[in-house]
């Protein structure tokens, strides 16, 4: 059994790919508002994701996979996805899930309240106020 201490203190960080660091830096710095830290061309670009690095990585080939690979825990969520639309966001939805909510907002069983859109790439983000 491992020891909760090998990654516990460590700082994480997070990865999506890309295939157009050009649309990926529009999007994750011009319309969600991350902080460009760093771009490594050709194989990244950093960003700083509220103190967590989120390396947009440079690949030749992708295809993007229907979960979720990126998510912010968010206070207000209509106010979110309101502000995220106003910047021309679109977001998903999902038969019997979301798809009767005006914003395209899940409430989970769990109280949770989530809804989700796509980068450039076709990667699902998600924002999520959980409940209080």
């Amino acid at each position: 059994m491992a020891s909760e201490s090998i990654l516990g203190g460590s700082e994480l960080v997070a990865f999506a790919p890309t295939i157009d660091p050009a649309k990926a830096r529009a999007f994750y710095e011009g319309v969600l508002g991350l902080r460009l830290v760093a771009d490594e061309k050709p194989f990244a670009l950093v960003f700083d994701a509220n103190g967590t690095m989120l390396r947009v990585t440079t690949v030749h080939e992708l295809k993007a996979h229907p979960f979720t690979v990126l998510g912010w825990h968010v206070t207000n969520i209509e106010a979110t996805v309101d502000q995220l639309v106003g910047a021309g966001v679109e977001f998903n939805r999902y038969k019997g899930v979301n798809d009767g909510d005006p914003r395209g907002i899940w409430n989970s069983p769990s109280g949770a309240r989530v809804a989700w859109f796509n980068d450039p790439d076709g990667n699902v983000l998600g924002v999520t106020e959980f409940p209080k």
